[in-house]
């Protein structure tokens, strides 16, 4: 697979707009294509099989422009429907956020012997419980604390930001129970959150570390396409190394003279250019319209999820209701 091919992104909505962000910052000469389904968000009060569809036919829509990798931008997807998308797709490379995420965590608890976690998400991640999974792997003596959030994606979606009282006040009474828990990290377990990652540092203050799924994402993917030396010039040749995350300026360059950026929504394609531009640091024209019977209408393996054995043990995980 040439290295010229683009990288796919899609979520449920806007939020994964904040890894395409995050993988243009590490790999700013590949092409991204950005699929938004927002006529079907959200994503995190439906059930497995549902979301699991609903992946699969983006993916399968999205087979023509021969992706090198496939990114699904949602934890909720990610938790659900990951397996299950790589037995119906093995000749494609597909990742998820939840696994950077979790190493990431892990890392932040330092030498601690119980390091403290929290994870903040949609109802459907905390019920998948994919990040206890993907911790514990990681830290077996790792105590989690699981906290769904399930106002700040519409709330988002809505286009408010961190001056928003109502925002504020969502914040606080969901993070106040982890403050409770003394967390020592906060994994954000959604790929909108990102949007008020300053707030809630501020509300968390500095003694607790943010983990930004985007960013480890983001440098995920570009371990992977280096592994597999499909990385891209500007040429569009083999490259021999990623940008550094720290390396990028706090926002987005604009998709211009370098990797390109095409967007696709199942529903209001105005709305998603307005709002983007929160998520990307600049302004974008109207994305492409896909019709939602287009991607019905699409054929696709059909394959048995394989049930995931749970192996947390439950003492060292807390859930909070939201």
């Amino acid at each position: 697979m040439p290295p010229s091919n683009p990288i796919v992104v899609l979520d449920s909505g806007l939020g994964g707009l904040t890894v395409a962000r995050a993988i243009h910052n590490v790999l700013p000469h590949d092409d991204i294509v950005y699929f938004g389904d927002t006529a079907r968000l959200p994503y995190g009060s439906k059930t497995a099989e549902t979301v699991t569809t609903f992946v699969k036919q983006i993916i399968t829509y999205l087979r023509p422009c021969n992706p090198r990798h496939v990114v699904i931008a949602c934890n909720t997807a990610t938790a659900l429907a990951l397996p299950a998308l790589r037995a119906a797709f093995p000749d494609l490379p597909i990742t998820g956020v939840i696994d950077p995420g979790a190493k990431a965590a892990v890392i932040a608890g330092g030498p601690r012997p119980v390091p403290i976690i929290g994870v903040i998400a949609t109802e459907a991640t905390i019920r998948s419980r994919a990040y206890e999974r993907a911790i514990v792997r990681r830290r077996a003596h790792a105590r989690i604390v699981l906290k769904p959030t399930p106002l700040l994606v519409p709330i988002i979606e809505e286009g408010r930001g961190e001056d928003d009282p109502l925002v504020r006040l969502a914040l606080r009474q969901y993070l106040s129970s982890l403050v409770k828990h003394r967390i020592q990290v906060l994994v954000l377990g959604c790929t909108h959150y990102p949007i008020l990652k300053g707030l809630i540092q501020r509300l968390l203050g500095p003694g607790v570390r943010v983990i930004d799924s985007a960013e480890q994402c983001a440098q995920d993917v570009a371990r992977r396409l280096k592994n597999a030396e499909l990385l891209r010039t500007r040429d569009g040749s083999a490259a021999p190394a990623p940008r550094d995350a720290s390396e990028s300026p706090g926002a987005a360059l604009p998709w211009g003279g370098r990797g390109t950026l095409r967007c696709c929504v199942t529903d209001d394609p105005p709305r998603f250019a307005r709002l983007a531009s929160r998520f990307l640091g600049f302004e974008v024209p109207a994305p492409t319209w896909v019709s939602p019977d287009d991607l019905y209408s699409t054929t696709f393996p059909v394959v048995v999820p394989v049930p995931v054995p749970v192996a947390v043990a439950a003492p060292r995980q807390v859930n909070i209701p939201a």
